[in-house]
């Protein structure tokens, strides 16, 4: 892998992490179109970035959670990150081979997509809320929602937004919790896969692994704006088109 393949890479990680249109679909498909295979140390380090992306941006609520951790209001919204964490990483686990093995099936991966694409479309055409509270219940829900996504193709940010947005969660207040529940969800996949990465980063040149991560933390901070601001216009839906149209192709450009 170039620094080149490393960046490009990079930019559809930040644009695709969190937008909902599924990174990883987009990194299998990047993979077979590059004849690449994406070491899993520089995977981890491309969701490195995006993290920074995602703690940069909220780092106003991020810190004022910090200080703020005895408030009641604080307390119940890290108790329902808990709750969301803990059911993502028993269904992640339970179902970490089987969707491992969709990566290099990219029929699966544009059935997935569509999966998706329809759920955005549901959503999308669904009335918002004002509602920007978030019970233990709702947060359950989310963490369902999250395990899911593990799958490739079934993004991440749709199935948590959207499900927030169909339990009466306003938009912004369901991305908002979407992101920082991403979170710990990044960083145990991280610590899970971890052991790998010093036996496989050697083979990788570190100005390639510094310029990808670097690109997923830019690109990814824009998207994370651009979608709070889609989401404020009620846009959600328009992901859902994208999705369809490239999962439909991919399905059939892979039979």
């Amino acid at each position: 892998m170039d620094i080149l393949q490393a960046v490009v890479l990079g930019i559809i990680q930040g644009i695709t992490e969190w937008l909902p249109i599924s990174s990883s679909a987009h990194l299998a498909i990047a993979q077979h179109i590059m004849g690449l295979e994406i070491p899993v140390a520089f995977d981890i380090m491309l969701h490195f970035g995006t993290l920074m992306a995602v703690i940069a941006y909220y780092r106003r609520e991020i810190i004022s959670m910090a200080k703020n951790i005895t408030a009641n209001e604080n307390k119940s919204y890290i108790i329902c990150l808990i709750c969301t964490t803990a059911i993502t990483g028993i269904i992640g686990i339970a179902v970490k081979d089987f969707f491992e093995s969709m990566f290099s099936n990219l029929f699966m991966v544009g059935i997935a997509l569509m999966i998706t694409g329809v759920w955005l479309l549901v959503v999308g055409r669904m009335k918002t809320s004002a509602n920007g509270n978030i019970s233990v219940k709702d947060a359950l829900a989310i963490g369902l929602a999250q395990g899911i996504a593990v799958a490739p193709g079934i993004s991440r940010s749709g199935a948590t937004i959207g499900t927030g947005i169909a339990l009466g969660i306003e938009p912004k207040a369901a991305a908002k919790y979407s992101f920082l529940a991403a979170i710990p969800a990044i960083i145990g996949a991280t610590v899970i896969e971890g052991r790998t990465i010093f036996s496989t980063s050697m083979a990788i040149n570190p100005i390639a692994i510094l310029a990808g991560t670097l690109v997923s933390a830019i690109v990814g901070y824009f998207s994370i704006g651009l979608l709070v601001s889609l989401l404020e216009q009620g846009k959600f839906a328009l992901f859902g088109y994208y999705c369809l149209a490239v999962g439909l192709t991919v399905a059939f450009l892979s039979r």
